[in-house]
């Protein structure tokens, strides 16, 4: 049948069914961008004299071979061809469709039907989702890829880093669907664990495929783990959950034996995207405490510990009141330091504090020692010079000893400070 060696030439895949009452139909599969012969069958092989094609019952072009007609304009992406076969040039998706050759040969009309099909595969690729299963412990893993024609072969499978894929599912699908989904026990899944579909298609040639794919994660919720709070106000506790993969669950409880808590009153349950807030109004001493955030996937679950503690206005006061004495104590050393500073040298004679306060005076005062005495009773005065000022003679005298008689120490002769006086020499006189 020369519609089956048109195709055979072309390496296209093809049925053809012939009808006994003389009209004649084929299907053609080819892929976009390639070349197509469309025969329009007649007996014997005899060329028509007139030949008429339609799309989906749509004239599209026709020929009087016997007048010379041209097949098309130059350059036409179609043409009819002189044995009456309709040529397709860089065939796009929407030359799809049923095409009928009527044809002419000796006054008779021979009728023929050709259905094209063109290869379809999306340049997208497939979808990768999972949902959870009724069963807590299974999950559904889905893998659509829509579009394309004829129906792709999906395949799930677990991908092992640089060592290929192993099948785990594997399903032809039928023209109804482009959509593969396989369900997987929990037990079978694990941290890191990377889930890949694989979509296979004539379009995509030999060795073509394109695929999506779900890398499996542990939930991992993140937050502050202690918060403190003032007694009679409104705390928020803040956790975020953004790794898990699938999506965690995460819910907020209270204490050790993780009561769950309910939106309400007391407590304030909010989400914001990945970030899961619980606010507690007006708190007291009783909210004290533990608070986890519960996150679980299939893969597991992990929780955040948030320690709660509850602040009195009595705290701050007294904390307060610390802070004050111990500025005031730093305070007064810093004052002591710089006194002692500045009074250094007289500390450093040996004369001591007390001896500063009476000082301020600015009297000098000279004791007897065990030696020498310093000054007599009475200073003699010598009579008043020129230059109206006296002159005030000052002798120092040796101190007697201890042993010696107190009487003569307190009252000496006046023949004794009359003889002193004029021994004196002149250098020892001093003018005031």
């Amino acid at each position: 049948m020369k519609g089956v060696t048109t195709a055979a030439l072309l390496h296209l895949c093809f049925h053809v069914t012939v009808a006994v009452s003389g009209e004649r139909s084929a299907t053609f599969t080819v892929a976009p961008g390639e070349l197509v012969q469309l025969p329009c069958s007649t007996d014997g092989g005899v060329t028509p004299s007139f030949t008429r094609w339609t799309k989906n019952g749509r004239e599209l072009i026709s020929r009087n071979h016997t007048a010379g007609d041209p097949s098309a304009s130059p350059g036409a992406r179609l043409t009819v061809l002189a044995n009456g076969s309709l040529n397709i040039q860089e065939v796009a998706a929407g030359d799809e469709g049923t095409y009928t050759c009527n044809a002419t040969l000796q006054n008779n009309t021979i009728q023929s039907s050709v259905q094209l099909q063109v290869l379809i595969a999306p340049e997208r690729h497939p979808e990768c989702q999972w949902q959870p299963a009724e069963d807590p412990s299974h999950v559904w893993f889905n893998c659509s890829w829509f579009g394309a024609y004829p129906t792709p072969t999906l395949t799930w499978g677990e991908n092992h880093h640089g060592q290929g894929t192993t099948l785990i599912s594997h399903l032809y699908a039928t023209n109804v669907t482009d959509y593969l989904e396989v369900k997987m026990n929990r037990s079978q899944l694990f941290d890191g664990q990377t889930m890949k579909c694989v979509a296979e298609h004539p379009a995509l040639g030999s060795g073509g495929e394109k695929t999506c794919s779900l890398t499996l994660k542990m939930p991992f919720p993140d937050g502050e783990p202690l918060v403190t709070a003032m007694e009679a106000t409104n705390v928020t506790l803040i956790c975020s959950e953004t790794s898990s993969l699938p999506p965690a669950n995460t819910v907020w409880k209270r204490g050790i034996q993780q009561e769950d808590i309910v939106s309400g009153q007391k407590y304030v349950l909010s989400q914001e995207g990945p970030v899961f807030r619980l606010t507690i109004v007006n708190v007291s001493k009783d909210d004290e405490g533990a608070y986890f955030c519960r996150s679980e996937n299939p893969l597991g679950v992990r929780e955040l510990e948030v320690y709660l503690t509850v602040k009195t206005s009595n705290a701050y006061t007294g904390a307060i009141i610390g802070v004050f004495i111990a500025v005031l104590i730093v305070g007064s050393a810093v004052i002591i330091a710089n006194l002692v500073y500045s009074n250094r040298h007289r500390v450093c004679l040996g004369n001591g504090f007390g001896q500063m306060q009476e000082d301020r005076g600015d009297v000098l005062s000279l004791v007897e020692s065990d030696d020498e005495q310093i000054f007599q009773d009475a200073v003699p005065r010598l009579p008043p010079v020129t230059n109206g000022n006296h002159t005030t003679f000052v002798q120092i005298h040796r101190i007697p000893s201890s042993e010696q008689d107190d009487s003569e120490t307190a009252d000496p002769s006046p023949q004794q400070q009359e003889d002193t006086v004029q021994t004196e020499e002149p250098a020892d006189l001093v003018t005031f």
